[in-house]
């Protein structure tokens, strides 16, 4: 007898479908709202399987190997297809707005240190004078978040966190729409095996201290979670 827990292409759409593409095109406005239309056609669809008191594990046979008669199985199944197709259109997802805000801030980055350069080069003063990160604090964005532990040998300690960093960024997660850190969980969980950029203030004996550091979700590194790291929000 086949598998009927495993997921098979669905028959027809249990909702409106999304079809991923090539996303390299879109503005960064039509991604967010792809992926905030991705999010809650996964919230409804969740709804479906909960209506079914059931998740994406749960066994659709009888101990002898026989369908479950107080299931619907062909609309179970329909959902979990749907639900892992959708999963990995959304991963891609955020990996094509992980990369629009990287080459942004890139850019940023290098239209600042052009900006200096010229000013320096204009008053007769290059190399005598630096730019400090908080005289220009209306490009800072405010922290939103504390890391306030780091494991040894962790993702996170690889990318160089450490316990007090406060965080202004999180990948495409702000203190506009951290949503109580519930998008940091987010960004995580769909970009495990991608680096994600991490835009830190640290403070130190000379003063508060702009890093961006790229943080790397993965399993395999010996611990629990894929980061190594606890966040708190502030």
């Amino acid at each position: 007898m086949s598998n009927i827990h495993a997921p098979t292409i669905p028959s027809g759409p249990t909702t409106v479908r999304h079809t991923n593409g090539n996303n390299n095109h879109l503005s960064f406005t039509e991604l967010q709202r792809k992926k905030d239309a991705m999010e809650a056609e996964l919230t409804a669809l969740g709804s479906v399987l909960d209506s079914h008191n059931v998740d994406m594990n749960t066994s659709l046979l009888t101990p002898d190997g026989f369908p479950r008669a107080d299931l619907d199985v062909a609309q179970i199944r329909t959902t979990r297809s749907r639900i892992i197709h959708l999963r990995n259109d959304y991963k891609e997802l955020m990996s094509t707005i992980e990369k629009f805000l990287h080459e942004h801030f890139a850019s940023l980055s290098e239209d600042a240190s052009s900006e200096a350069a010229s000013g320096s080069l204009a008053n007769g003063t290059a190399g005598s004078t630096s730019i400090l990160p908080d005289s220009i604090p209306d490009v800072l964005e405010a922290p939103f978040a504390k890391v306030n532990t780091v494991i040894d040998n962790s993702p996170a300690a690889e990318a160089g966190l450490k316990a007090g960093d406060q965080v202004r960024r999180f990948g495409y997660v702000d203190h506009s729409n951290h949503d109580s850190l519930r998008r940091v969980g987010e960004c995580v969980q769909g970009n495990e095996g991608q680096r994600i950029l991490v835009k830190i203030a640290r403070s130190t004996e000379s003063g508060l201290e702009e890093l961006t550091v790229n943080l790397t979700p993965r399993r395999d590194w010996g611990g629990r979670g894929l980061l190594g790291c606890h966040i708190l929000p502030l």
